[in-house]
């Protein structure tokens, strides 16, 4: 056990003893060392500030939970992790929300592909000409006949990107075939 875990530990006794000033070297020492572990995890700053105030916000609520005969940096690292997965957990399904399900996409894709009298030669240009992983994914799924989790697999991509980004090269194809 190295000089900061015991310090930290004996920083918290004493601060669950009642020791006020020991409580506030804790919670600043709690914070100097959780502040890389989110850094590494969360690419905005002002994201890392909001969830190290919302970890201290818990380690203060639970200190009561914190035995002082184990570890402290376990217990902290516990409060900081699932803090952690809170703030992606919000973050990401509010971008989720908005992702279209993929068969509503394929469908608005057909509908103006059969309809138009388009061939298939062209529709295969425009394809192409899609940015970024988009045509890759057309041909997996369309070409190919794969299932969206097995591109998801093959480009070592979630399930969910897979829709999205296919959902977007939708739009843009609709767009450029209305014209």
């Amino acid at each position: 056990m190295n000089d900061t875990n015991r310090s930290l530990e004996e920083l918290m006794r004493l601060a669950l003893g009642g020791n006020k000033r020991a409580y506030s070297e804790a919670l600043q020492a709690t914070g100097r060392m959780l502040r890389p572990y989110i850094s590494k995890r969360v690419a905005a700053q002002a994201d890392v500030e909001e969830i190290l105030q919302e970890i201290l916000i818990s380690v203060h609520k639970s200190r009561h939970t914190y035995d002082g005969n184990r570890p402290y940096k376990p217990w902290a690292f516990a409060i900081a992790k699932f803090r952690l997965h809170d703030h992606l957990r919000k973050v990401y399904s509010d971008e989720l929300r908005y992702a279209a399900e993929l068969e509503e996409a394929e469908n608005i894709g057909n509908a103006d592909v059969t309809n138009s009298g388009i061939t298939y030669e062209l529709i295969k240009g425009e394809i192409e000409k899609l940015p970024g992983k988009q045509p890759q994914i057309l041909h997996l799924l369309h070409g190919e006949g794969h299932t969206s989790r097995e591109v998801a697999k093959k480009m070592h991509m979630t399930e969910s990107a897979v829709k999205v980004a296919a959902h977007r090269a939708y739009k843009v194809l609709k767009k450029k075939l209305a014209e």
